[in-house]
């Protein structure tokens, strides 16, 4: 892969996990420190400070053997074929193998599904191309190949595929719509968290308008400018309306009978890799969502309305 640094000062590790959200910021290190990372014509460190217009060069090496084991999990899926699946994710699933988690999850189902998956991402993350948190739901894309994973992970991060999103927040938005701007980083506060932050936090924006009030709690459709961790999560936060469900950044108690956040993948459209064709996918609203909103259009003596 190769790219071309847009400004002075920036590190080459922040800039190629900025480039690439599928690739942690901590492989990235890896691949620097293994010297698949080139800056010019020689190697750099991760701290390095890019100037603008030079070249760097990613060369990411093949997936090696790994003991994550196909697992024969239902998957909920939207479309199928040779390049790519999508499926709507189940919440509380957690999408790929982590340090202490490496069975139950979407790329163990994945591997058990689909004969081929793209390797790009390494061998614990095969074919997971954007991310959805453990107890979000929804719709969600994997590639079979890498040419498809290239091309959706372009698609993400030149923002032409977009991703829509519903949330129960708490408090009443009195907004019709808005849009929140706030880099976010690691909470120097509780670095389990993530935050708004003035400095080392990576540019994040999101849209939102509310699409139901009920009083002490608002429905929300959110759409993702950037793709950064638990951005909602955050930025609801951070204007105060926390998405209901969610004790990192709300009320650790839920009135609700819901194991996790209210927030759910709806709708993503993307470009087919192979045909070009637009595609749209959208996920219907979980059970336990839709109690909720059962719940409150009763307390207000309605089905539906703002």
């Amino acid at each position: 892969m190769n790219y071309t640094a847009e400004r002075d000062g920036e590190r080459l590790d922040v800039f190629l996990a900025r480039l690439d959200e599928t690739l942690s910021r901590s492989y990235i290190q890896k691949l620097i420190a293994d010297g698949c990372v080139t800056v010019g014509n020689g190697k750099a460190k991760a701290s390095y400070r890019l100037t603008a217009g030079e070249a760097v060069t990613v060369d990411v090496p093949e997936p090696e053997a790994t003991d994550v084991a196909p697992e024969d999990i239902p998957l909920d899926i939207l479309y199928e074929d040779e390049d790519v699946i999508v499926v709507n994710k189940v919440r509380g699933m957690v999408v790929h193998p982590a340090a202490g988690v490496y069975h139950g999850t979407l790329v163990n189902a994945l591997l058990a599904h689909c004969k081929d998956l793209s390797g790009v991402n390494g061998a614990l993350r095969p074919g997971i191309v954007h991310r959805l948190d453990k107890d979000t739901s929804g719709v969600m894309i994997a590639a079979k190949n890498d040419t498809a994973h290239h091309s959706l992970a372009e698609q993400i991060q030149t923002k032409t595929a977009s991703r829509v999103y519903w949330a129960i927040v708490t408090g009443n938005i009195t907004e019709a719509e808005g849009v929140i701007h706030g880099a976010i980083g690691r909470s120097p506060k509780d670095r389990q968290k993530m935050a708004v932050v003035r400095e080392n936090g990576k540019d994040a924006t999101t849209k939102f308008r509310v699409l139901e009030r009920f009083g002490a709690y608002t429905l929300v459709e959110c759409r993702l400018l950037t793709g950064r961790t638990h951005q909602i999560r955050v930025h609801m936060a951070y204007i105060g309306h926390p998405v209901a469900g969610d004790p990192k950044y709300g009320a650790k108690k839920c009135p609700f009978a819901i194991d996790g956040q209210a927030l759910h993948s709806k709708t993503l459209t993307f470009t087919h890799p192979r045909t070009g064709e637009q595609m749209t996918f959208e996920a219907p609203l979980p059970e336990d969502m839709q109690a909720i909103l059962h719940e409150l259009r009763g307390k207000n003596g309605r089905e539906s309305g703002k």
